[in-house]
C-alpha cells in the first residue's frame, strides 16, 4: 500500500520536504547536494564537448594523430643525427675518444649485452670483449657496428640497432673499442687474435 503525505517528519517541527511510504518504507525527496548535481551536469558538458571535437567535427587531433606526428618527428631526427654522424673506422675511433658516448655506451652495454658479455665485457655465453681474439671480423671499428647492428644469429647474437637504433648503436661500439685490449680475466679467447 502507497501513501503520500505531507505531514511533518518529526512533530512540531515546520514541514521540509515530501515523503511516501510504500510498505513500511519511508522514501524522503531530499535534494541533491549542489556540488554533486555541479560535477554530474559539468561531466556531462564535457562529454558532449569532448565528442564534438574529437569524434563529430575533427577540430582537435586525436590521441593516434598526435602519436603519428610524434613519431614521424622522432624518425625524422634520428634520420638527420645519423646523418650528421656517418659511420666509419676514423668516425667510431672518435667517437670512442668522446666520455659522454663512451658513458651512454656502457649504460647500454650494462642494461643490454652485460648478460652475456659479463658486466665488464669479460665474457659469459658470448666472448669476452676485453681480449685481443675476435670471432667475426676483427676487432676493427666496422666490424664491431656490423655484429652490434645486424647481429649474428647463427651464433646467438641478436641485431640491436632497432633497439638501440643508429647513435646508440655508435655509443655501444665506442665503448667497447675502450673494452679492446684489457684482458681481463674472463672467458678464454676465441677467434682470431688480432
Amino acid at each position: 500500500m502507497s501513501t503520500d503525505t505531507i505531514t511533518p517528519e518529526v512533530p512540531g517541527e515546520p514541514h521540509t520536504a515530501v515523503w511516501h511510504e510504500v510498505d513500511g518504507i519511508i522514501e524522503h525527496d531530499n535534494k541533491l547536494p549542489n556540488w554533486w548535481l555541479f560535477t554530474l551536469f559539468g561531466a556531462m558538458v564535457f562529454a558532449v564537448v569532448y565528442w564534438l571535437a574529437y569524434q563529430t567535427t575533427g577540430a582537435l587531433p586525436s590521441l593516434r594523430e598526435v602519436y603519428q606526428q610524434d613519431v614521424a618527428a622522432h624518425e625524422a631526427k634520428q634520420a638527420a643525427d645519423a646523418a650528421a654522424r656517418p659511420v666509419d673506422d676514423a668516425s667510431l675511433t672518435a667517437l670512442a675518444n668522446d666520455p659522454t658516448a663512451v658513458a651512454r655506451g656502457k649504460a647500454s652495454f650494462t642494461a643490454i649485452c652485460s648478460a652475456c658479455h659479463g658486466q665488464n665485457g669479460e665474457g659469459l655465453v658470448g666472448p669476452n670483449m676485453t681480449d685481443n681474439a675476435w670471432i667475426h671480423g676483427g676487432g676493427k671499428p666496422m666490424a664491431m657496428h656490423l655484429v652490434v647492428s645486424e647481429g649474428v644469429i647463427a651464433k646467438g647474437m641478436p641485431a640491436w640497432k632497432a633497439t638501440l637504433g643508429d647513435n646508440g648503436t655508435k655509443d655501444v661500439v665506442a665503448f667497447l673499442l675502450t673494452l679492446k685490449g684489457k684482458n681481463l680475466p674472463g672467458k678464454a679467447p676465441e677467434g682470431t687474435p688480432e
